[in-house]
Order: C-alpha cells, then sequence, then structure tokens
C-alpha cells in the first residue's frame, strides 16, 4: 500500500513537471524557460525536476516523449480511417507532416529538440515509427500494391522525406504554403513504390 502511494507520487510530480514544462517551452521556447520557474508553476522544488529528469534537457525528452505518443494515436486513427493499407498508408504520413502546422509542435519537436537533442532521425521514437514503416511497407509488398522493393530501404527514404518535410515547414515564413508543396511532392515520391498496373 505505501510503495504504492510512491510510486502514485512519483508519477504525480513528473506530471506536474512535464505540464509545467510543456507549457513553458510551447510559449517561450527551451532556451527560455529557467529551472526556477518551472519547478515554481509546478509547485515544486528544482530537487525534484532533478530526481525525476536529470537536468532540463532530460525534462524536454519527457515532454518530446509525451507530444510524440499523442502523435502516434492521431496518425493511427488517420491510418485507421483509410479503405486500403497503402491509402492508410499515406493518410499516417501526411498527418505527420500536417502536425508540423501546430505551434506546439514546431516549437518544441521540431525546432527546440532537435537543437538540443541533436538529430531527430537518431532519436528512440523514430527507431520505433521506422520498425512500423518497414512492417507496412512488407505488407503492401506481400499485397502486391507495392513493388519488390528492400522494405527498410524504402522505409528509411519515406521516413526521411517526412521528417525532412516537417522541419521545413517549421522553419518556413509561410508554413501552410509550405505544406501544400510538401504533401504534393510527398505523394508523388510515394508512388514510386506502387506496382505498375497491367
Amino acid at each position: 500500500m505505501v510503495a504504492r502511494r510512491r510510486a502514485e507520487m512519483v508519477e504525480e510530480t513528473r506530471a506536474k513537471l512535464i505540464q509545467a514544462a510543456r507549457k513553458a517551452f510551447a510559449a517561450k521556447g527551451y532556451a527560455a524557460s529557467s529551472m526556477d520557474d518551472l519547478t515554481a508553476e509546478a509547485g515544486l522544488t528544482r530537487g525534484a525536476l532533478y530526481h525525476n529528469f536529470g537536468d532540463k534537457k532530460g525534462l524536454l525528452q519527457a515532454v518530446i516523449d509525451q507530444i510524440d505518443a499523442e502523435m502516434l494515436v492521431r496518425m493511427r486513427v488517420a491510418q485507421e480511417r483509410a479503405e486500403t493499407r497503402w491509402l492508410g498508408f499515406l493518410a499516417e504520413s501526411i498527418a505527420y507532416v500536417e502536425m508540423a502546422l501546430e505551434p506546439e509542435i514546431q516549437r518544441i519537436m521540431l525546432r527546440d529538440g532537435p537543437a538540443v537533442l541533436g538529430d531527430p532521425s537518431q532519436w528512440a521514437n523514430q527507431n520505433a515509427c521506422l520498425r512500423t514503416t518497414t512492417q507496412t511497407i512488407q505488407a503492401l509488398i506481400h499485397e502486391g500494391t507495392v513493388r519488390p522493393v528492400d522494405a527498410e530501404a524504402a522505409a528509411r527514404l519515406l521516413n526521411g522525406a517526412a521528417l525532412n518535410a516537417s522541419l521545413w515547414i517549421a522553419a518556413a515564413d509561410d508554413p501552410h504554403a509550405v505544406f501544400a508543396r510538401a504533401v504534393e511532392a510527398f505523394r508523388h515520391l510515394a508512388a514510386g513504390l506502387l506496382r505498375a498496373e497491367g
């Protein structure tokens, strides 16, 4: 009973810090968000931040993990609504790129994240996404929709295209115009994998 309550308190502390950090990082950016402000907003001490996340960078990683989990749910919904596996794959990829239009995702995931945590293609969540895309492409090859290609190579190229499109949108002066261009080009790139009819 005591151990369970302690675990609940730890989880509650983590959740408060993540919520305060997410709000601050979205509003002011990572660099302008002070640890003292974050802990005060959460009603906690700096010690709680260090104990739970190691440092501010660890807290940013936890915020990114939370946002990423939410993005995956939204992508899955887009994929499940589609009529075929191929259309689902496209819908999922385009949903990912479209989220780059959202200010919170732009600032935290696509600008501050890479600046602080390094190349997003090396993040653990990208590796999980790559495995899923590889499996989807393999299934599309197996059902005859996609021509026989190296599924991992195709997945890496398409995931890289979606990630770079998102980074381009986040950095653009007119994100909506860039989004339209990026999606059109992405559709053409992806269509190159389709097995030729007849």
